[in-house]
């Protein structure tokens, strides 16, 4: 409940300050004395735009704050979600500077427009004999009979159910594009797969490919330098195997006279060894040298193969090559696998639309139950204020997708002469009738949900007295479970209240500003007086104030 007020430099406010309670506020005042600056106020509060034209004095800030209590409201988590400080004790406040830039605060924290909108939508709700957006729009009328039919957990399952529904049915959608583009590729990703598949691609390939083609390309002098190796070792006295074997015969001769040279022939004999195995080498070497054209034409033809697949796939690396081998495999089996997908999904659907069609049908089922409950009580209370004919005629039919709240459409329908045709509200209700048919449902509404802080300017325009009292008493009912305020012109009205403010405009130094005040129970009989008597103060008008009053 909005518990303080402090408005400075707003209009023709120079300065306020109030305290509020629970319960009914009546608010009175003369026409043009300022009522509707601190309604204006309390707009600004909830997010409306502002200008300069605001400011009293242009070249002070002008600052309006609010303080709620909201311990009732169970906001923890919606603050939590703006990364807002909670206090049960919640200060909001906005600040228009003099060069016009506007900056709101929720406990002291700077919040955008957007954000201070949805916080205080919980927590103060203004109505005006001109403010009919709410009622006539669909959603709303739905929030109505929702709160009566105690559908809010059915509702958070259906939307949490819808939204995975959706993000599967998408998935389907996703899942069938990609089997159709996959088909249109599948025998030329085929082709692709088999043609570097069959290549027999190997880290190494190009390399070892090179290697041999060298080798086929340089047969004869290949040959010819064998032939001349393995005649510098066999070669008959200046072979170099001839030689060692001299060498070693003189160390040999060495070693049997000296010990010394043991190790000397020992080497000679190693590197005996080793030259009789290159000469084995040698020999091996050059009878498997040899021209060979159709091995040559064979390794051309995989060079060439090779260079077409680089050329093709625009790369120039068998590892490259490789890479996309894979992944052409993996796509393959992808697309093999979207009908297993496809199956899998669909089956989800189904079970998922099952489900959902469950709880629709048990939302309607109970929201035909409160549209009786509804009816009846709607044309009750507007019965008690002056529309004695007034009828509705709510319906719900059946829509074949799933909505954001359900499979229904609701027809909100009213009648204000007996025996009238029944058309959609929104085109038929005046301003009155509407104020009235808001203050009903809001009555009805506070006996199942938690409301915010409920302000009436003016509704009661162009109301008898009699009816007046009626609607008096309606709001006296309301604020029996929340904060009710109500800006008044009736006096019928102003006397059920369980305050009364009363808003001056005052000259001072040759200014006009408006002053808010809390009368007491002598004032208040005063103010109540003027009103029935239109400004003179007689004993038969303070005598019927006092009546009202009791």
């Amino acid at each position: 409940m909005l518990t303080h007020l402090k408005i400075k430099n707003f209009a023709i406010i120079d300065s306020l300050e109030v305290d509020f309670s629970e319960g009914l506020t009546c608010i009175t005042g003369e026409t043009g004395a300022g009522k509707s600056i601190i309604l204006g106020g309390l707009s600004l509060i909830i997010g409306k735009r502002a200008d300069l034209s605001s400011l009293f004095d242009s070249d002070r800030k002008c600052i309006v704050e609010a303080t709620f209590q909201i311990k009732s409201y169970a906001l923890e988590a919606l603050f939590e979600s703006f990364d807002l400080d909670y206090e049960d004790e919640t200060v909001i406040r906005r600040e228009i500077l003099p060069k016009g830039k506007s900056r709101a605060f929720i406990n002291d924290t700077p919040v955008n427009l957007t954000v201070l909108e949805k916080v205080t939508l919980n927590l103060i709700d203004i109505h005006s004999q001109n403010d009919t957006l709410s009622l006539l729009k669909n959603e709303y009328q739905f929030q109505v009979l929702d709160a009566i039919a105690d559908n809010h957990r059915m509702l958070l399952q259906y939307q949490n159910l819808l939204a995975a529904h959706k993000i599967t049915h998408n998935e389907y959608e996703e899942c069938k594009k990609n089997q159709s583009e996959s088909q249109d590729n599948l025998d030329y990703k085929k082709f692709l797969f088999e043609e570097l598949n069959n290549s027999k691609l190997r880290v190494g390939l190009q390399e070892d490919l090179e290697s041999e083609l060298n080798s086929l390309n340089h047969v004869d002098y290949l040959q010819t330098v064998l032939a001349s190796s393995i005649l510098l070792l066999e070669k008959e006295s200046l072979g170099l195997l001839d030689q060692i074997k001299e060498l070693k015969r003189h160390m040999e001769g060495a070693s049997d006279k000296s010990k010394d040279y043991k190790e000397i022939q020992d080497r000679i004999q190693v590197i005996d060894v080793e030259m009789q195995d290159l000469l084995e080498s040698l020999k091996q070497k050059f009878d498997q040298t040899e021209a060979n054209p159709e091995k040559l034409h064979e390794l051309n033809l995989k060079m060439d193969t090779l260079n077409v697949l680089y050329h093709k796939h625009k790369v120039n690396n068998v590892s490259d090559l490789l890479e996309i081998k894979n992944k052409l495999e993996i796509a393959l089996n992808e697309t093999f696998s979207l009908d297993d997908k496809l199956k899998a999904l669909e089956k989800n659907i189904k079970e998922q639309s099952i489900a959902l069609t469950n709880i629709c049908n048990q939302l309607s089922k109970k929201r035909e139950n409160a549209i009786s409950l509804l009816t009846i009580e709607l044309e009750q209370l507007l019965s008690k204020m002056g529309m004695q004919d007034a009828k509705f005629k709510i319906e719900l039919i059946k829509k074949r997708e799933f909505l954001f709240n359900g499979t229904d459409q609701l027809l909100f329908q009213f009648s204000a002469n007996k025996g009238g045709d029944f058309k959609l509200i929104k085109k038929v209700v005046s301003g009155g009738e509407l104020s009235r048919i808001m203050l009903a449902i809001k009555a009805i509404l506070s006996r199942y949900k938690k409301l915010p802080t409920l302000i009436f300017d003016e509704i009661d325009t162009g109301i008898s007295g009699r009816i007046s009292g009626n609607m008096a008493e309606v709001m006296a009912n309301i604020s029996e479970k929340l904060q009710v305020f109500t800006i008044t012109h009736l006096p019928q009205i102003a006397a059920k209240g369980d305050y009364h403010f009363k808003v001056e405009k005052r000259k001072q130094k040759g200014e006009s500003k408006t002053y808010l005040s809390l009368l007491n129970d002598e004032s208040r009989i005063e103010e109540i007086a003027k009103m029935l008597s239109r400004k003179e103060l007689t004993e038969t008008a303070i005598a019927h104030a006092k009546e009202l009053m009791n």
